[in-house]
């Protein structure tokens, strides 16, 4: 599975603590989290200053990292602070370094990839990605109220050779310029995406695909940490489970809501990636017992 995306230096305060220069970025966290389930292969840009240890670290879950664009420069850092209202950040900096500049090179090994998911970047950048690659069978992808705001004709061009959508809910309705959720997502489909997926944080998760609408719980945390990277771990669940049983139909699809939303529960259990560092696969399909339990109930008593 290809992704492309950013990789970059966080720093983060939360009402439970701070963390400073951490390993963050979109690619990483999605990749992080697709590998449990799946070979990843990362394409982004990282600058002199990127230490080998979280190269290191991507190798060891299985992430190549050969995509991986070294250029001379600072690498992409991101400043955010949260309140008690863990499902918005207050964006504190922002310095794009290498990113800004970033034209994604896919190595040759890279262009028969099946499965694609284009990270939060510019949309031109997206479709540019798609270009190079040999007729993936599943194309995913991500984006924002900035590109909504600023690029919106040409991200509906991209959505119409997208498969998949995964965007919050403010997005949803600002990109289709309505109001009602259902009526949103039925707009946005029209573009182009046979599926969209709803990110609601501490909400959980909404699919629209086809006729079919299916909804998820968060999982109920005792411990929140830090949000950041939740909702691109939520995408690295539920791409990376897709491309590991190769079947897109409407059962699996609800099965990868669920791997999503039990990487995201882990996520935001640390700062950065260091819960998932610790994380075993065992863990996981635990968990996802404990989604099945959560939304399990009778039928009307005769």
């Amino acid at each position: 599975m290809l992704v492309v995306g950013s990789v970059a230096f966080d720093s983060v305060k939360t009402p439970f603590g701070e963390a400073d220069e951490v390993l963050g970025g979109s690619a990483t966290y999605f990749s992080t989290a697709a590998s449990y389930f799946t070979d990843v292969n990362l394409v982004a840009v990282v600058g002199e200053d990127f230490p080998e240890k979280h190269i290191n670290f991507l190798k060891s879950r299985r992430i190549d990292t050969t995509g991986l664009q070294r250029e001379a420069g600072r690498t992409f850092r991101w400043k955010g602070e949260y309140g008690y209202d863990l499902n918005s950040a207050r964006t504190l900096d922002t310095q794009l370094n290498v990113f800004e500049s970033f034209k994604p090179e896919i190595p040759e090994k890279y262009k028969t990839s099946d499965v694609v998911f284009l990270a939060n970047i510019d949309p031109v950048l997206q479709r540019d990605v798609l270009h190079q690659i040999d007729k993936p069978k599943l194309v995913a992808c991500d984006t924002m109220n900035f590109w909504i705001e600023g690029k919106k004709d040409e991200l509906v061009k991209t959505l119409a050779e997208v498969d998949v959508l995964l965007i919050n809910e403010g997005e949803v309705r600002e990109l289709a310029g309505e109001p009602n959720l259902v009526k949103a997502a039925k707009t946005v489909m029209a573009m182009g995406p046979s599926t969209l997926v709803v990110k609601r944080g501490e909400y959980g998760a909404l699919m629209f695909s086809g006729d079919e609408v299916f909804s998820a719980p968060a999982y109920p945390l005792e411990s929140v940490f830090d949000p950041t990277g939740a909702g691109d771990s939520f995408a690295g669940g539920f791409v990376g489970y897709l491309d590991n049983v190769r079947n897109f139909d409407g059962k699996y699809l609800r099965q990868a809501i669920i791997f999503g939303s039990v990487m995201a529960s882990f996520n935001v259990e640390d700062f950065s990636l260091n819960r998932m560092r610790s994380l075993d696969y065992k863990e996981i399909e635990s968990r996802y017992r404990e989604f099945m339990r959560l939304t399990s109930f009778e039928d009307i008593a005769r």
